[in-house]
């Protein structure tokens, strides 16, 4: 064969090669459209992570891949949505971890009451070993877990009186979600808890059925639970992080490199959300401010929730994996 005739079958195989491979890279993402459903409104920092999630597999997946949103609890509350997850009726999620108890209990261990005296520190237990190995646990429950985001610390409102102690909350029925360690919570600080779906509180408020409600600042100011609530005390009585999950029967559908994909996305979103919800707490405390009455709690009364709920962790922490407990104390430095 010529020497010309050898170059120009080399470069036609070479051609064909690099054809071949772009071909393959372009069939890595195909054309999927992902239903992501959560609890909170789209301008809220919960909505706004997840419409950076679906920005970035957008973008990432050159438009292959696509995520649907579903807001303000249109498809159900967290349990439903949960369920739907596992069903494969429904793809994605986020949503308070300690709801994920009633799948994994381990998962109770992020509602103890007091548990977190700040965001970074919460970020360091949920970025650490314990937040990696909670996520592990969800796959045998037909969920993966692929980060957890801020929803902030929760504070009380209610229409009777400002919560200065604990002797303030007794008798009041306050909503709560639909998880046990919050219902023991409540019922230690001397309340009436009433666990709610989180799209029938506004109506439940309006019309009395319950007298108040316990979320952060930025849920307070996005349900516009201020029209409807007199007081408001920052209580920080329990820190939400938010697992955001997938299903393990859409998993199970991605190949490989979609798969990474989605875990890339969704940690850009994490950090993100992290970053807005920081900037949003403030703002929206300062808007409540301007409609509701608002009051701090001093360390002394601090101190008394605190030993009020002290039985509330004993009888949960004996459902946690001893190894597990340990290692959230020591990343708390209790």
């Amino acid at each position: 064969m010529n020497n010309w005739l050898r170059t120009l079958t080399a470069s036609v195989c070479a051609t064909g090669l690099l054809v071949g491979s772009l071909q393959a890279q372009a069939a890595d993402y195909r054309d999927h459209t992902l239903r992501f459903a959560f609890q909170n409104v789209k301008e809220h920092p919960q909505g706004m992570g997840a419409q950076k999630f679906a920005d970035l597999v957008n973008e990432k997946s050159g438009g292959k891949m696509k995520v649907r949103l579903f807001a303000g609890g249109t498809l159900g509350g967290d349990l439903q949505t949960v369920s739907a997850l596992q069903g494969g009726t429904l793809d994605v999620t986020v949503l308070n971890s300690g709801i994920l108890a009633a799948q994994v209990p381990d998962f109770a261990l992020f509602d103890f009451p007091f548990l977190f005296e700040s965001s970074e520190q919460a970020y360091t237990v949920m970025d650490g070993p314990v937040g990696q190995e909670l996520g592990k646990r969800l796959e045998s429950k037909g969920l993966v877990g692929l980060g957890y985001w801020d929803l902030g610390f929760r504070q009380v409102t209610n229409n009777s009186r400002a919560i200065t102690g604990p002797k303030d909350l007794e008798g009041l029925k306050i909503r709560v979600i639909q998880s046990p360690i919050y219902l023991e919570t409540f019922k230690a600080l001397g309340a009436n808890p009433v666990p709610m779906p989180f799209p029938e509180v506004y109506t439940g408020l309006e019309q009395r059925t319950v007298d108040g409600q316990e979320n952060p600042f930025t849920v307070i100011e996005g349900s516009k639970f201020n029209e409807v609530q007199k007081y408001l005390s920052a209580t920080n009585h329990i820190y939400n992080p938010q697992s955001l999950i997938i299903g393990q029967k859409t998993w199970n559908r991605l190949n490989a490199d979609e798969q990474a994909l989605i875990r890339e996305a969704a940690a850009e979103a994490t950090q993100y959300q992290r970053e807005i919800t920081q900037e949003r707490q403030g703002r929206a405390l300062e808007t409540l401010k301007q409609s509701m009455e608002f009051n701090e709690l001093d360390e002394q009364a601090l101190t008394a929730f605190r030993e009020k709920v002290k039985p509330v962790i004993e009888q949960f922490s004996k459902d946690i994996d001893p190894a597990l407990l340990k290692s959230l104390h020591e990343a708390v430095g209790q």
